[in-house]
């Protein structure tokens, strides 16, 4: 099983089947806009933005769970996405990440890579980097900043064969 068996939401209610990004390396992350690390959207754009054309990609699923810090609708998390932090890679529609309701998909990501502390997602812009063949391959705590995934990403891309970029 990789995550490309799973097929997540996005913003505009239509099923996006993670296959479609197969062959990119991919950073998903948890996210919320009224957090202390809601500006990590900035640095998540960055690197989008230096990588996107290498067959990488970023995937935000908006979470309501801790503290209530994602109060939105999707379509306000969309705007205050794009006016905020001109965010361009895609934000899908939002979802539980911890208990009974968590999607299949964060369900995968924290069996395959569980954190310092358990399997539970403990916060907001937890953040899990893909390999292009769809495996998790690391974790990474919310105080993370993204600037700080660039080596373990270029390593990933690197490792992409020429003849798929």
């Amino acid at each position: 099983m990789t995550i490309y068996d799973f097929t997540v939401t996005g913003a505009n209610g239509h099923d996006i089947p993670l296959s479609d990004y197969k062959g990119k390396v991919l950073l998903i992350a948890n996210t919320a806009s009224k957090c202390g690390f809601t500006p990590q959207y900035e640095g998540l754009q960055e690197l989008y933005d230096q990588y996107g054309k290498d067959d990488f990609t970023v995937l935000a699923f908006p979470c309501n769970q801790f503290a209530n810090q994602e109060p939105g609708t999707n379509e306000e998390i969309q705007n205050f996405c794009k006016i905020n932090y001109g965010v361009t890679f895609p934000v899908m529609s939002k979802i539980d990440v911890n208990g009974d309701n968590a999607h299949p998909l964060f369900q995968y990501l924290k069996e395959q890579a569980p954190g310092a502390v358990g399997k539970a997602i403990k916060w907001n812009f937890t953040k899990f980097l893909i390999d292009a063949e769809g495996r998790v391959y690391k974790r990474y705590a919310p105080s993370t900043p993204p600037d700080k995934l660039t080596g373990d990403i270029e390593k990933l891309l690197a490792k992409i064969p020429a003849a798929a970029q």
